[in-house]
């Protein structure tokens, strides 16, 4: 049986740990055991230079995409730039032949500049969620997942997610026994827990432009373990309920339950990460009536349960 062809695309201004992802994956990793052929194909004319110097002297250009089983663009270096034409027209061709075509973090932007993204689920980076989403409406972003297999195209999330995406892409042919020999030698897990909630920033405002609205905010901050009521904390900044939801609502853009919850969650983040509090302590010192309802509310925010996140950020693992 012939070995599967697997062709990465090469830029200039490529980004030098993306590019080598695939490279390394795909190559012959495994000492005793080839599982693909590798080859690197320029994706456009002129020199490709990384933007720290690297010089890349690809063997072929597009026309070495023309038999190759699974294509992959492991960047692009710019979201508002659309590829030139010669790139997205191998792209279409080579899918309308049976390829599976991957992109990686940014390389989905090339993806649905060729038009291969219309209609279905994709994944890219975090941070680039509203810039794609205007750009490519069609398009159903998910971005919490580290990586989207939609039929013959497949995406990944940011940065090191393209590692997860390579072997998942590596144990749909090999399966779990090569990919988890493949894991062990590179060093990485098999698997990873979760999706890119647990790495998202979403700050919570430390001010508003309301000085009552401010002073709340201190005191919650400072009383998270305790239950708090509408009526009480209206009662607090002299406001009717009525008038202080409204009021909260346009100083921080979410509501009082929304808010306080957020917090607790947050707080309980920097717990579990710089103590060893067991999970219910977590849980009581953040203001969860249950350690059962904190884990709900953490899973669904986090997409990793307490227990996971401290295994992965915990100050002992630094």
């Amino acid at each position: 049986m012939s070995l599967p062809t697997v062709a990465v695309i090469a830029f200039n201004q490529f980004s030098t740990f993306h590019f080598s992802v695939p490279c390394i994956i795909f190559d012959d990793i495994l000492p005793d055991m080839k599982l693909f052929h590798l080859t690197i194909c320029a994706g456009e004319p002129g020199p490709i230079r990384s933007s720290h110097g690297l010089i890349i002297d690809a063997p072929s250009g597009l026309d070495g995409l023309s038999n190759a089983d699974i294509i992959i663009v492991p960047y692009w270096r710019k979201s508002s730039e659309q590829p030139n034409r010669d790139l997205l027209n191998a792209l279409r061709k080579a899918h309308a032949r049976g390829a599976q075509i991957v992109g990686l973090c940014l390389g989905t932007y090339v993806l649905a500049y060729a038009g291969l993204l219309q209609h279905r689920r994709a994944s890219t980076h975090w941070e680039f969620e509203q810039d794609f989403s205007q750009r490519f409406p069609e398009t159903t972003l998910d971005t919490n997942a580290l990586y989207v297999d939609d039929g013959s195209i497949v995406t990944s999330a940011g940065t090191a997610a393209g590692l997860d995406c390579c072997l998942y892409l590596l144990r749909q042919r090999y399966g779990s026994a090569i990919a988890n020999k493949v894991a062990r030698r590179m060093v990485i897990p098999p698997h990873r827990d979760g999706g890119q909630a647990q790495f998202i920033e979403r700050p919570v405002p430390a001010t508003t432009q309301d000085e009552r609205i401010n002073r709340l905010l201190a005191y919650l901050r400072d009383t998270l373990d305790q239950p708090h009521e509408l009526n009480s904390l209206a009662e607090r900044v002299m406001m009717t309920r009525r008038t202080f939801t409204r009021h909260f609502q346009k100083a921080t853009g979410t509501s009082v339950g929304e808010w306080i919850l957020s917090e607790r969650l947050q707080r309980s983040q920097e717990l579990l990460e710089s103590t060893s509090l067991p999970i219910e302590s977590v849980a009581a010192q953040v203001g969860f009536t249950t350690a059962t309802s904190f884990r709900d509310h953490f899973k669904k925010k986090c997409n990793v349960t307490p227990s996971e996140w401290r295994k992965s950020f915990h100050y002992s693992n630094r």
